[in-house]
C-alpha cells in the first residue's frame, strides 16, 4: 500500500510530529498527522512490522485528540480518533445486508473436494478449473459497506438476509480503515465480507488482564471475538483487540453510475470506460486479483495466504500442506475455504439458496488434546436410558473448553479401558462434538479407579435393566423423576407439542415446585399461582396460557411424537397418526398389524405395542382428551381424497424452492405418506441439490421414481 518513498516520507513526518509533542501547534499539519498515524497503524495491525513503540504511538495519538479537541470543526469522519466512540443504544438496529451472506457446503476429505470439482466442470463444460485456497478463519462475519470511500455501516452476518448494526463497534478495530481508495478503482460504494477474529498473542494478553482484574478468564479466542461485537461499551472492544480479515466483494457501485453492479449482474464492461473496472485484466476479474484489490486498500486480505492453483489435485495438495502447519498460524484456523478463481465462472455456476457452487469449505480433520478424567457422572434420559458422563479436568480444544463428554454406555468404557485418575486423549470429531478417543495407560500411577457401572437408577434406586443384544442399561420405572422431567420437556417441545415459552428451564422449575408432576399437569397448572415468581409478568403468564391452549388443537402426529414413545421420530409418527381415526386404536393393533405400515420395523412395532399395553400410558392419554386435546385424526378425510393417496415421498438433498418440512407438507396435503428411509416401500425419491447415498440407493431400487424438485411441483399440481 505504502511505497518506498511514502514510507521514507512518512517516518520523517513521525520524527517530526514525535520531536514537537510540546512544543509546537500543529494544527495546520494535522492531515499530516492523521496520515502518520493510519501509516503506523497499517505497519502494526496488517503487516505486524511496527516501526515505532506502543508509547511512540500513543504519543502522536494524544497530540492529534489534543488539536481535535481544541479545534472540533477540524474533526473528519475517518480520523483515527473517531475509532473510540461513545456507549451504543440500547438495542441494535436491525438492517438488510445489500446482498444475502449465504453458508459454505463443507467437505471433510479428498473425495469430496474431487466431487465438488466434478459437478463444477459438468455445469461449466470445462475440463479443467483454476481455483484460490485461503484459510478458513475461526471468528464471526462480518459485512462492511463503503461509500466514496468512507466506511458508512458495519454489520453482523444475523440470519444471512439482515445483521445487526455494529458500526460504532467495528470502528474500534484498528486493522479495518475507516476510509479506502476504493475510488481510484472507479468504485462509489461496494460491499465486503470478512471475519472478526482474536488472535493467539491478543487472547493471551486479554485473560492475563483479566486475571489482574480478579475475573474470570475467557474461554477462547473465537467466542470472544464474537462476543464482542455487541458489546454495549465500544471501549471494551477496543480493549480487546480484535483483528479482521476482509475476503470477499459482494457487491459494488461503479462512480457514476445509478445501476446497481452486485454479483448478480457482474458485467459493467459496457457502462464505463475510464477504470481500472473496464480493462481485460480488472482487480474484479477474479478472486486472487479482488483480494489483491483489498490489500493494496489497506484491509487485512489473506493475499499473503491463498494460493491460486490450477487443478483439483493442487487443491489436495495444498490444503493437506496447510493443515500441518495451522497451529503454526498467529490465529485459530479450522480448515480452508476452495473458491473457483474466475469471477464469471462464479456467476455462470450461481447459487442455491443455501450455498455457492463456486466454493466449499474443506475442514479439517478433528482437534485432539490430552487433559484428566477426574469424574463419572450418570445421568437418566426420557426412555430410562442410563448415560455415563466423563468429567474432565477443563481443556482448550478446536475452539471451544470442554470439560464433559459422554462416554455412552458400559461396554464403552470396557472398550476404551477407562479409569477415574487417566490422562486421556480427547478429539471434536468434526470440530464438533467432543468424544473420547483413547485412554493413555502407559502413564497411570496405580492411583486410577475403576469405574463401577451402577446396578440401580441414580435417581429413583430401582434395579436397573438390559434388553438383550442392547448396550444400554435402563431405568425402567417410568415414575422416576428423571424420566418424568425429560418427558414433558420432550412433550412441549418445538417439534412436538410446540408449547412457547414452556422450555426446559420452565419445566425444571415447576416440576420442583410441585406444581407439575406429569404431562396431564401442563394443563391442569395453575398458573396464577407462578405470578410471585421472579420473570413471571402478566404479559409472559399471558403468552403461555395462550400456547398451553394452543396446543391442544396441535395435529394427532404432534402429539404421537410428544408422547416420546422409544424408536418413534416425527416421520414415523406421521406414519402413525396417518393409519388411525383415533389414538386408542392403537390399544387393538398387534405388532403383525403395526408392521404392516411403511417405515415401521420389528423394533419399532414391538416398541408402540409395548407403551399402549401399558394401563398407566392409556390412563393419561385418556386424561388428556378429558382435558381438550385433539385426539382423532382430523386429517384423515382429506389424506384418503387427495390425489396422491397413499403414494410414499422422502426427500433428499438441498430444495431450491422449497423448505423441506414445506415439501412434506404439500405432498401430504394431497395424501401422500412422508417415510424416513429408502426401501422398496418407496414411490418417489424427490432429489436436491447434493443429493448423497439415499439417491445411490434408490438407483438400485427399480420401482423407485427419482423426480427433481420441479417434477414434483408438477406432480402435486
Amino acid at each position: 500500500m505504502y511505497s518506498p518513498q511514502q514510507t521514507q516520507t512518512l517516518q520523517t513526518q513521525t520524527k517530526h510530529f514525535l520531536s514537537i509533542l510540546n512544543n509546537d501547534d500543529a494544527t495546520n499539519e494535522i492531515e499530516d498527522l492523521r496520515n502518520v498515524l493510519r501509516f503506523h497503524e497499517y505497519r502494526y495491525y496488517i503487516l505486524n512490522e511496527p516501526l515505532i513503540s506502543d508509547f511512540e504511538y500513543d504519543q502522536l495519538y494524544k497530540l492529534l485528540e489534543k488539536i481535535e479537541q481544541a479545534n472540533p470543526e477540524l474533526v473528519t469522519k475517518n480520523s483515527p480518533t473517531q475509532r473510540v466512540g461513545t456507549s451504543l443504544n440500547e438495542g441494535f438496529e436491525t438492517v438488510q445486508h445489500l446482498v444475502p451472506m449465504l453458508s459454505l457446503a463443507n467437505s471433510y476429505n479428498a473425495e469430496d473436494l474431487q466431487d465438488f470439482d466434478r459437478k463444477a466442470k459438468e455445469a461449466s463444460g470445462l475440463t479443467n478449473i483454476e481455483y484460490c485456497v485461503e484459510p478458513k478463519f475461526d471468528g464471526a462475519s462480518i459485512s462492511l459497506i463503503y461509500e466514496n470511500d468512507l466506511l458508512v455501516r458495519a454489520t453482523t452476518r444475523g440470519d444471512g438476509v439482515a445483521g445487526d448494526d455494529i458500526t460504532t463497534n467495528i470502528k474500534q478495530i484498528r486493522s479495518i480503515p475507516l476510509s479506502a481508495p476504493f475510488s481510484k478503482y472507479g468504485i462509489q460504494q461496494i460491499e465486503i465480507r470478512g471475519e472478526i477474529i482474536m488472535t493467539k498473542g491478543s487472547f493471551a494478553k486479554y485473560n492475563e488482564w483479566l486475571t489482574q482484574q480478579g475475573l474470570q478468564p475467557v474461554a477462547n479466542p473465537r467466542n470472544t471475538a464474537s462476543g464482542s461485537l455487541r458489546i454495549k461499551d465500544p471501549k471494551e472492544v477496543y480493549r480487546r483487540n480484535l483483528d479482521a480479515f476482509l475476503y470477499h466483494i459482494s457487491y459494488y457501485l461503479a462512480s457514476g453510475k445509478s445501476q446497481v453492479v452486485s454479483r448478480e449482474t457482474p458485467n459493467i464492461k459496457h457502462q464505463t470506460d475510464n477504470t481500472l473496472l473496464a480493462t481485460s485484466h480488472s482487480p474484479l476479474a477474479t478472486h486472487s486479483s479482488q483480494l489483491e484489490l483489498l490489500w493494496n486498500c489497506g484491509f487485512r486480505s489473506p493475499q499473503k495466504e491463498n494460493k491460486v492453483v490450477k487443478n483439483i489435485d493442487d487443491v489436495i495438495a495444498y490444503v493437506q500442506e496447510f493443515e500441518s502447519k495451522r497451529d503454526e498460524l498467529p490465529y485459530e484456523i479450522d480448515g480452508m475455504v476452495v473458491k473457483v478463481n474466475s469471477i464469471e465462472l462464479q456467476d455462470e455456476l450461481g447459487m442455491t439458496s443455501h450455498h455457492p457452487r463456486w466454493a466449499i469449505a474443506y475442514k479439517f480433520k478433528a482437534r485432539q488434546a490430552t487433559t484428566k478424567l477426574i469424574g463419572v457422572e450418570f445421568q437418566v434420559g426420557r426412555t430410562g436410558a442410563v448415560t455415563p458422563v466423563a468429567k474432565l479436568e477443563p481443556v482448550y480444544l478446536g475452539g471451544v473448553t470442554v470439560s464433559s463428554i459422554s462416554i455412552h454406555n458400559e461396554e464403552y468404557i470396557k472398550e476404551k479401558d477407562l479409569k477415574i485418575g487417566d490422562a486421556v486423549l480427547i478429539e471434536r470429531a468434526g470440530d464438533v462434538i467432543p468424544q473420547i478417543v483413547k485412554s493413555l495407560p502407559d502413564v497411570r500411577t496405580g492411583n486410577e479407579v475403576d469405574i463401577d457401572f451402577p446396578k440401580q437408577c441414580p435417581v429413583c434406586k430401582s434395579e436397573l435393566f438390559k434388553e438383550d443384544g442392547e448396550a444400554v442399561w435402563r431405568c425402567i420405572n417410568i415414575e422416576c423423576e428423571a424420566q418424568v422431567v425429560e418427558k414433558i420437556i420432550h412433550f412441549v417441545s418445538k417439534d412436538a407439542m410446540d408449547i412457547k415459552s414452556f422450555g426446559d428451564a420452565n419445566v425444571r422449575l415447576f416440576y420442583s415446585l410441585n406444581l407439575i408432576k406429569d404431562i396431564p399437569g401442563i394443563y391442569t397448572l395453575n398458573l396464577d399461582e407462578t405470578g410471585t415468581l421472579e420473570g413471571f409478568g402478566k404479559k409472559s403468564l399471558d403468552n403461555l396460557k395462550a400456547a398451553i391452549k394452543a396446543s391442544k388443537q396441535q395435529p394427532l402426529h404432534r402429539l404421537m411424537y410428544g408422547l416420546g414413545i422409544r424408536f418413534v421420530g416425527e416421520t414415523t409418527a406421521k406414519t402413525l397418526a396417518n393409519s388411525v381415526e383415533h389414538l386408542l386404536d392403537f390399544k387393538n393393533k398387534s405388532e403383525e398389524e403395526l408392521q404392516q405400515l411403511d417405515d415401521v420395523g420389528v423394533k419399532v412395532a414391538k416398541s408402540i405395542h409395548h407403551f399402549f399395553s401399558n394401563e398407566q400410558n392409556i390412563k393419561m392419554i385418556e386424561h388428556l382428551e378429558e382435558i381438550g386435546l385433539q385426539l382423532k385424526n382430523t386429517k384423515k378425510e382429506v389424506v384418503a381424497s387427495g390425489g396422491l393417496a397413499g403414494q410414499t415421498f422422502l426427500f433428499t438433498g438441498t430444495l431450491a424452492k422449497l423448505k423441506r418440512s414445506d415439501a412434506e407438507a404439500l405432498a401430504e396435503a394431497k395424501g401422500g405418506i412422508i417415510v424416513s428411509g429408502v426401501s422398496a416401500k418407496l414411490n418417489y425419491l424427490v432429489v436436491g441439490e447434493d443429493a448423497g447415498s439415499k439417491l445411490e440407493k434408490a438407483k438400485k431400487i427399480n420401482t423407485i421414481k427419482v423426480i427433481s424438485e420441479d417434477d414434483f411441483l408438477d406432480l402435486i399440481k
